[in-house]
């Protein structure tokens, strides 16, 4: 098997890297509704080629019949073993041509259903990068999942599998049909009559009732997966509140709700596959007293009446078929659904088809008259007017939830405020293009993220054409090349996925690294010192300085330490700006800023 298995990848052609060109707005292909038929047509070639294989099959695969019913009234009736040689090679052959086009059948729409599929997952994947972050704080992360897993993989085995046996199926019954009436029309319109109008009706009752039940099963993975996700990314919060009980007990929940969506489903399908092969054996007993009844009489003779009973058996194979594909189907067709539900997502902070290119920014920031809240009925800030000069410093303090980090937000674009504008330069941001705005900012959250890889790419991150040496400036920095001279593979060794297997100052660090090798015009940083010791927070006091020379920053300060150091100190509270100066400036006014000095002062540390 393997050297089958390494003949095939040596045959396989060499391609070139993809050409992926990232757009902030879907074009035109992007924002078509999301259809089976849709999807299938940008690889027409492919579906041209399964449909003439389908047609084929379903051809060739009914010649036995009739060969059988030629070979009993002409060589076994009158007997000529002749006949029956020649009828027993022509059953070969078309066996044979069935055998060969149902592989090629099997090889197109594996292609074709492969093909699909990398679309699908790369037009999702683009445009999950599109939406705001509000999409992600509202939708669980497993939900997502389960739509670029569970949801893609019933479409591929549609595609792959069911859509042509679906085809194969019912091509099949509809030759039969044709086949049986031009043998006998009486006999055909008798077997047919019995057959069609009970299979209609359970047809449509199954429509409706799978349909609804596999929307159920689609939403109960979507939970399991959820809640598995955020089990296992808050692993250590469980384990040190020994929650494992409770949670295995919750998960037990979820998983039994998607336990009853299955048995549902299972339960409407039981019910459909063995009446349509009841259906078909109450065919049969007719057809066996009616026919007889013409063979005895001398109106049909004894090898059609064979072939009718072969034919009648190949009927209502694909009725029982048609069921079990009807349920992959129906599976793919709820995961389309939910798949467009998730493309219908507008992104919130979407770039305007008339964008222009940012300009290289000197940095200066303007808040007008701004307001903004996460839930439009809860407003964060409100009428906010502030100008942060090009070069400056800005620190903004004050109390959890006053909206410190929510400004900080505003400039990045994370979101648009629902009132008033936030220019830098005298630009809208919603006026430029998205790309040409971040490309110049920079930020580094509270909680930084690395990604499973290199410390050469996590610190590279946004400059990935930046040099080693320009690497090892950036560690040198932010004081933690010692830290990387010291592991076995240096800024090649390996960082684990979200970088656990850094303590959570190094990976602090890293971020300031990568905020060191971009170079941006603006620099955002959330209170990006919270997670380091003292002793790391002097180090890279000097480094920062150096970062923040000639650049325009604005600072979430939780520390009273990194605001003093900014030329201004914004303090934030109700949903404004209740003060603005420098520190000196703020503390001999004896307002807010200084009543919080005071305090922290109080409890800081002796020296």
């Amino acid at each position: 098997m393997q050297d089958g298995v390494d003949r095939l990848l040596a045959s396989e052609p060499e391609r070139a890297e993809p050409q992926v060109a990232f757009g902030y707005r879907a074009d035109d292909g992007e924002r078509r509704p999301l259809t089976l038929r849709g999807l299938v047509a940008r690889h027409w070639q492919l579906a041209a080629l399964a449909l003439v294989a389908v047609v084929v099959v379903a051809v060739a695969n009914q010649a036995g019949p009739e060969l059988v019913s030629y070979a009993i009234n002409h060589g076994m009736v009158h007997p000529d073993f002749t006949v029956i040689v020649v009828a027993a090679c022509a059953y070969v052959a078309a066996v044979t041509v069935t055998a060969v086009f149902q592989r090629a059948l099997v090889r197109v729409t594996g292609r074709l259903a492969a093909g699909v599929m990398r679309d699908l997952r790369v037009r999702i994947f683009t445009h999950l990068q599109r939406l705001g972050l509000d999409f992600y704080t509202d939708e669980k992360a497993g939900v997502v999942m389960s739509r670029m897993t569970s949801d893609i993989e019933n479409l591929q085995q549609l595609l792959q599998d069911g859509l042509a046996q679906l085809v194969v199926q019912g091509l099949t019954m509809v030759v039969i049909a044709a086949i049986l009436f031009a043998t006998n029309a009486v006999l055909a319109a008798i077997t047919i009559a019995l057959v069609v109008p009970l299979l209609a009706a359970g047809s449509v009752w199954f429509q409706r009732s799978s349909t609804r039940a596999y929307d159920r099963v689609r939403d109960g993975i979507a939970a399991v997966l959820a809640d598995l996700s955020e089990s296992l990314h808050g692993v250590r919060v469980v384990v040190s509140h020994n929650r494992q009980e409770r949670n295995t007990v919750h998960h037990r929940r979820v998983v039994g709700d998607y336990m009853r969506a299955n048995q549902h489903a299972a339960n409407i399908t039981a019910v459909y596959g063995p009446g349509t092969q009841l259906l078909g054996y109450l065919a049969q007993a007719a057809l066996l007293a009616v026919g007889g009844d013409m063979v005895l009489g001398g109106h049909l003779s004894i090898g059609a009446l064979a072939a009718f009973f072969l034919y009648l058996n190949r009927f209502t194979a694909p009725i029982q078929l048609l069921a079990q594909q009807y349920t992959t189907y129906q599976q793919g067709t709820a995961s389309i659904g939910k798949l467009q539900s998730l493309l219908s997502v507008a992104p919130s902070t979407p770039e305007r088809p008339d964008a222009v290119e940012l300009p290289p920014v000197e940095g200066e920031i303007t808040f007008e008259r701004v307001g903004f809240g996460y839930d439009p009925s809860v407003p964060v800030l409100s009428d906010v007017d502030l100008t942060i000069h090009a070069g400056e410093t800005v620190a903004f303090v004050g109390p959890t939830g006053a909206g410190k980090s929510t400004l900080a937000k505003l400039v990045t674009r994370f979101y648009d405020p629902t009132g008033g504008r936030v220019l830098i330069d005298g630009h809208d941001l919603r006026d430029v293009a998205v790309a040409s705005l971040r490309g110049q900012l920079g930020v580094v959250p509270q909680e930084p993220f690395l990604f499973a890889g290199s410390i050469r790419d996590n610190v590279a991150f946004a400059r990935p054409d930046a040099t080693d040496d320009e690497v090892w400036e950036a560690l040198r920095a932010v004081g933690l090349a010692e830290v990387v001279e010291r592991m076995p593979d240096g800024i090649d060794s390996v960082v684990h996925e979200r970088g656990q297997s850094l303590s959570s100052g190094e990976r602090q660090l890293l971020a300031l690294a990568r905020a060191f090798t971009a170079r941006p015009r603006v620099l955002v940083l959330d209170e990006a010192t919270s997670n380091l010791d003292l002793l790391s927070e002097t180090r890279i006091e000097a480094a920062l300085d150096a970062l923040l020379q000639g650049r325009t920053a604005v600072l979430i300060a939780h520390r009273l330490s990194t605001a003093m150091r900014a030329d201004r100190v914004v303090v934030v509270d109700g949903g404004g700006i209740a003060e603005v100066g420098s520190h000196d400036e703020l503390v001999a006014a004896g307002g807010r800023y200084a009543a919080m000095f005071a305090t922290w002062e109080a409890d800081a540390p002796v020296a």
